[in-house]
Order: structure tokens, then C-alpha cells, then sequence
């Protein structure tokens, strides 16, 4: 059974950089076919993808937010990790890891989500 589990800061100061760790269980980052994902939910709307890193290390960034994001991941500790530049109160949101399947075509394993406020 793959499990997730987010870790980081809840609170970031404005213009600060967020900076939250994934880290995976029951399954490697590196096994073909699978993406591991960021997606978070600001309070009172929907979904929204940040981006993946893929078993390869190769990633994608989501267009509006790619100025500003690095996903990295350490292999050794089975581990992704989100970097989110010059947050503002609008990046205030549950963030989740996920992992994907180019297969499946879905998410299909997700962490249980973090909260992290942007707030002086």
C-alpha cells in the first residue's frame, strides 16, 4: 500500500519561500510509469495542479505558477519536495502530494493534505 505524507511549515511570511517534503511509502519515487504531484485547494475553491516530477526526475510546472516553483526530489529518502517562491495571502491552501499513473491515467494515492497559511 503506497502512503504520503506532506511535512512543512504551516505558517510563511509574505514574499517568503514555502518549502514543503513529501515523503512516500510502500512504492519508489523512481518506479516507472508513476509522476508524484502538488496540487492544493485555497479555501473555498477547487483544485488546482502546481506540478509533478516524474519517476525520470523530469518535471512540469503549471503554466500560471511555473515562474515561481521548483519540485526537486532525494531518492535516497524516497522523498519530493515543493518550493513556492514570493508567496502571497492568495497561496494560502491545503497542499497535497500525490501520485500519478500514466497508466491509469489518474492520481491515484494521495497524502492527506497540509495546511499552510501566508500571513505577517
Amino acid at each position: 500500500q503506497v502512503q504520503l505524507q506532506e511535512s512543512g511549515p504551516g505558517l510563511v511570511k509574505p514574499s517568503q519561500t514555502l518549502s514543503l517534503t513529501c515523503s512516500v511509502s510502500g512504492g519508489s519515487i523512481t518506479t516507472n510509469v508513476y509522476y508524484w504531484s502538488w496540487i492544493r485547494q485555497p479555501p473555498g475553491k477547487g483544485l488546482e495542479c502546481i506540478g509533478h516530477i516524474a519517476y525520470s526526475g523530469s518535471t512540469y510546472y503549471s503554466p500560471s505558477l511555473k515562474s515561481r516553483t521548483s519540485i526537486s526530489r532525494d531518492t535516497s529518502k524516497n522523498q519530493f519536495t515543493l518550493q513556492l517562491s514570493s508567496v502571497t495571502p492568495e497561496d494560502t491552501a491545503v497542499y497535497y502530494c500525490a501520485r500519478g499513473s500514466s497508466e491509469a491515467g489518474r492520481l491515484d494515492y494521495w497524502g492527506q493534505g497540509a495546511q499552510v497559511t501566508v500571513s505577517s
